[in-house]
């Protein structure tokens, strides 16, 4: 089972869990740690000096560079978001770094729905733009499916050939405005993929529990960590490692053992993993 920590996100901060990385530095720490914990695959969102999020090149540089040092083999997926800036070229900022730390994966919603107090905007025109930006940049597509009206723009994408043989899609359930997290729900929509797809489930908040064991029993993936759901129980401290170990205890518990990074990789159809050594150093890591 391949795990993938969502660290950081566009709306959670400090105030909702002293434990979500907003540094570029803290942000690559929690990943090296997630990393250490099984996982093979960390979702990356930066956020500026205030706190809000952003994307910006400087800061994916800052926060990419130390996990290509210290977890090389770890996949980094950067986002696309439109609810941090729905312009289509500051969209591309994550996907456009030096080749040494060029993300493996870019995650890209298959369209438009609500967030209880956003929008997350994604007309056809620009998710064919993406595709096509990543597809020259040799940056893999993570597609993200909230309802099943998503997976049929997938199919209509594959038929235009612009989604990779094997897709990687995340099914992200329970946020209200999309589809609930229930059992049904997820088997509903994972039947309707295509059939080589790589997929992994996500849990909105209270939902991530039930989702990451659900995803566990069907042979899924799992997708999991703070930006889903800041809060983990409610009960004490709850960072992106403990959400990692659940996933980890949830694949045990299945009879499944956790991909390592190589096969996460393989499977994912991901180049051999990028050092950033290998890149020229222009930047001080530890810079305010």
């Amino acid at each position: 089972m391949v795990v993938n920590a969502a660290l950081t996100g566009a709306v959670p901060g400090k105030v909702d869990n002293p434990l979500v990385p907003i540094g570029p530095e803290e942000i690559a720490a929690d990943a090296i740690a997630c990393a250490e914990a099984g996982a093979t695959v960390v979702h990356l969102h930066v956020r500026d000096e205030e706190g809000a999020p952003v994307h910006r090149r400087d800061l994916y540089e800052r926060a990419i560079t130390p996990i290509r040092e210290e977890a090389p083999e770890l996949a980094i997926c950067v986002t696309t978001s439109s609810r941090v800036d729905p312009d289509p070229a500051a969209r591309m900022v994550g996907l456009e770094l030096e080749e040494a730390l060029r993300p493996d994966l870019a995650s890209l919603t298959l369209g438009s729905f609500n967030f209880p107090n956003s929008v997350s905007a994604n007309p056809p025109k620009t998710i064919v733009g993406l595709l096509e930006r990543m597809a020259e940049l040799g940056v893999r597509p993570e597609f993200e499916v909230f309802e099943p009206g998503m997976v049929n723009t997938l199919h209509a994408l594959a038929e235009r050939g612009l989604v990779p043989d094997r897709p990687v899609v995340n099914i992200l359930l329970g946020s209200m405005g999309s589809s609930p997290a229930f059992v049904g729900d997820l088997a509903r929509i994972v039947e309707k993929l295509p059939p080589q797809a790589e997929w992994a489930a996500a849990g909105v908040g209270v939902f991530q529990r039930s989702m990451t064991i659900a995803a566990a029993i069907m042979d899924g993936n799992v997708r999991t960590g703070l930006e889903d759901n800041p809060r983990g129980d409610g009960d004490g401290r709850w960072g992106n490692v403990d959400a990692v170990l659940l996933a980890a205890e949830a694949a045990k518990l299945a009879g499944r053992p956790l991909a390592s990074p190589a096969e996460a990789r393989r499977r994912f159809g991901l180049q051999p993993a990028r050092v950033a050594s290998d890149a020229p150093r222009a930047l001080d890591l530890h810079a305010n």
